[in-house]
């Protein structure tokens, strides 16, 4: 890691003077490799002494150059755009992560990060676990602390407006332009609401829409949530003192990362009171100064700032009008079908339901008397008002302003498809993290979902493949890819996910091995012809590295049969 030091500041005229035009395509890995890191641009008179020269030298040398001669009566064309070799578009967990691997392969090198927030997602505390399992906080800082630790990365607030890769070209939202040689997309994505433009339907997806969730939830007595991904499970769980209407379309909750047995495992936590102490959080949270301003209703969609992290709910005061903890009511297997607000509601004389005394399908709801601001009308028939909605229905990749004139291959989900090299369909363009679809075969053992997790992992090999590519040099695919891997917290329990947790892609000839004690641990095993293939531990199990290994090597368990998960076997000596 580079040592801290003072940022060089570079002028409008010290930018014009950027006189170097990028090479051709493939000529880097003909030159010396003296040549291939040189800077790319010259950027004043700081740097034309690093090169030797003296300042009047360097004066001399940019004053003769004809292009910045204009005749008689000519206005003097505007600076030239800012030039990297190395462009990275994200300051998110891939991008920031891609860059910083970028300035400690080059440090001779100017790397450009472009980031449409003032605060950027930096990994700290990373701690490699196992093989594949890692462990690291994510701390949102100011983009200047990044620049003070990588004096070579050089940071451009502004998001991209347009991107001409023939031209190798970008345009940022306030009028610059940088040209680059190799370019990273880690833009992210952003969330999908259920109905774009109602004032009370709120997304929640960065640092200041999350600030307008607390300010809402202050005033609310009741709200809805809709979706059963991560940041669902996160908000039921961690709300107090505010009625919760849950609507999700599957069976059960949190069915991206668990079974039906696993939820059930969880659901008593909702109606428990919140006694104990969080699971220790050493990530901190940095607001730009006056970031807390009014808000409309919801933070603008197409307004991205980077994404929250884990434990994006910690410093958040989650608490609403009432005295109680929890009261969440879970409506399973629907959608919103309309939304209606309270005018409308009124007009058309529906019939709204009270919170039900409890989650036996509505035996106790009655028609609510009390008028609300909206109102949702579920695909079961149900009609419930509430203060506002939520929209937590997962994420879309944040494509578009990368996608006019350019031929960039999309995968299924809409995000850029990328080979194993995270290399785009589109040249010298790679990209990592949310925005990319992992488009090469995958390893048996592994599948692409949108976690901070592979967002490292993506945004690392990314720069790992650009320096490969860029030096001429082959490169092996990156062993985190080799085996699904993945830890969280939900509902205040350790969560590890391994492999095919859910049986993801196997045939029925697939069986399931279960543990669980009632309030302290889940597990469950995904077996396959007497070989294990996935895991899902919940609680304090100290089994992954010992299930990990056993997921890698493939051995074959059959004669440990139930065994395996015997709480008076000490299988991790048993395989040691």
């Amino acid at each position: 890691m580079a040592a801290g030091g003072r940022i060089q500041q570079t002028s409008a005229p010290a930018l014009a003077q950027g006189l170097i035009l990028p090479p051709a395509a493939g000529s880097a890995a003909k030159l010396p490799l003296a040549s291939r890191v040189r800077r790319y641009w010259a950027s004043g008179t700081a740097n034309a002494k690093g090169r030797g020269l003296s300042s009047a030298a360097h004066r001399s040398q940019s004053s003769s150059h004809p292009l910045l001669l204009p005749g008689p009566g000519v206005e003097m064309a505007a600076p030239l755009p800012a030039r990297s070799r190395f462009v990275v578009v994200g300051g998110g967990i891939a991008g920031v992560t891609c860059a910083e691997r970028l300035a400690t392969e080059f440090p001779s090198e100017d790397i450009l990060l472009v980031t449409a927030s003032p605060v950027i997602k930096a990994v700290t505390n990373f701690k490699q676990v196992s093989k594949t399992l890692e462990e690291f906080d994510v701390e949102e800082q100011p983009s200047t602390m990044l620049e003070k630790r990588y004096p070579n990365i050089k940071v451009i607030e502004s998001g991209v407006k347009q991107l001409k890769s023939q031209e190798h070209k970008i345009f940022t939202e306030d009028g610059k332009q940088c040209i680059y040689e190799k370019l990273c997309l880690c833009a992210g994505a952003k969330p999908k609401l259920i109905f774009e433009g109602n004032p009370y339907v709120l997304g929640i997806r960065d640092t200041d829409s999350a600030q307008a969730f607390q300010n809402h939830l202050a005033k609310a007595k009741r709200i809805a949530v809709v979706g059963n991904g991560g940041i669902a499970l996160e908000l039921v769980y961690e709300i107090e003192g505010c009625e919760v209407i849950w609507a999700i379309k599957d069976k059960a909750i949190g069915n991206t990362f668990f079974d039906a047995g696993a939820a059930e495992f969880l659901i008593p936590k909702l109606t428990a009171e919140k006694l104990e102490t969080a699971i220790a959080c050493k990530r901190t949270k940095y607001t730009t100064e006056g970031s807390e301003k009014e808000e409309g209703s919801v933070a603008a969609a197409d307004k991205l700032g980077t994404a929250l992290g884990p434990d994006w709910h910690e410093g958040l005061h989650l608490k609403g009008t009432k005295e109680f903890s929890h009261k969440v009511h879970i409506e399973t297997l629907c959608e919103i079908k309309k939304i209606y607000l309270q005018q409308e509601f009124k007009q058309l004389q529906k019939t709204s339901l009270s919170f039900p005394k409890d989650n036996s399908d509505n035996q106790n709801a009655h028609p609510d008397e009390e008028l609300w601001p909206v109102y949702m009308e579920l695909t079961n028939g149900k009609i419930y008002g509430c203060d506002f909605i939520v929209s937590a229905t997962g994420v879309v990749p944040n494509v578009k302003p990368f996608l006019d004139g350019n031929n960039f291959a999309l995968g299924e989900d809409g995000g850029l498809k990328v080979d194993k090299h995270m290399h785009s369909s589109v040249a010298d363009i790679y990209a990592a993290g949310d925005i990319c679809t992992a488009s090469w075969e995958p390893s048996q053992m592994w599948q692409q979902m949108r976690l901070w997790t592979q967002a490292r992992q993506m945004g690392w090999y990314a720069a790992k493949c650009i320096v490969a590519d860029f030096l001429g040099e082959s490169i092996d695919m990156d062993f985190s890819f080799e085996l699904f891997a993945h830890v969280t917290k939900f509902f205040n329990y350790k969560v590890v996910l391994l492999g095919k947790y859910n049986a993801q892609g196997l045939d029925l000839d697939h069986e399931l091995m279960l543990r669980c004690t009632k309030g302290q641990e889940y597990v469950k095993v995904v077996m396959q012809n007497g070989r294990m293939m996935g895991a899902v531990l919940i609680g304090e199990t100290d089994l992954e590295e010992t299930f990990e290994n056993l997921i890698l090597n493939q051995m074959d368990l059959s004669a440990y049969g139930e065994d395996l998960l015997n709480p008076n076997v000490d299988i991790e000596d048993y395989f040691d």
